[in-house]
């Protein structure tokens, strides 16, 4: 049971990729494709969607910059992956709090990649693709260790949800229940 579980968790996990910084979208996105661009890289885990409401309310909240001229670059983009993983498991004030730790030490694309690596890293550990996690980074600070925190709390969030809903009966609809 255990082996199955692990095993139908490890393709998700497989099939799963962040992109690298580089490659994500500078050219200004408005909401609705910014929802879209989220929701596709992050569907292959089963997280939550982030709908574009849930962006406009981080605007708001100050959680990212506002967009320029109703566009997003890449900067709030990194951020928004960020939130959409996190949000499961720490309030947005702790998310708000954390952004800004990162933004005091960190620029925005050295940030991003040590969390899309280190969300990587936790994914292919739990899944059993790794004995054990790697160092991520040259680097050991507190604010990292607070980011690993929230990202292995979050990381063991999806791989229940994974194991329930590859373990839910056929015809079985959760919704209402």
């Amino acid at each position: 049971m255990e082996k199955n579980i692990k095993a139908a968790f490890a393709k998700k996990v497989n099939d799963f990729s962040l992109p690298p910084y580089s490659e994500l979208p500078d050219m200004g996105l408005y909401l609705e494709q910014v929802a879209r661009f989220i929701n596709s890289c992050m569907m292959p885990l089963g997280c939550t969607e982030l709908t574009i409401s849930m962006i406009s309310n981080y605007v708001k909240k100050g959680v990212i910059d506002p967009p320029v001229r109703k566009q997003y670059r890449a900067e709030q983009i990194g951020y928004l992956f960020f939130v959409s993983v996190a949000k499961n498991v720490v309030s947005m004030e702790a998310i708000i709090r954390l952004l800004q730790m990162q933004r005091a030490i960190y620029d925005p694309r050295t940030a991003y990649e040590y969390f899309r690596s280190e969300l990587d890293n936790i994914l292919r550990y739990i899944s059993g693709q790794k004995d054990k996690l790697d160092n991520i980074g040259v680097t050991n600070t507190g604010e990292k260790t607070l980011i690993r925190s929230v990202l292995t709390a979050a990381c063991h969030v999806i791989f229940v949800n994974s194991s329930l809903e590859e373990r839910k009966p056929e015809g079985a609809d959760t919704a209402g229940a």
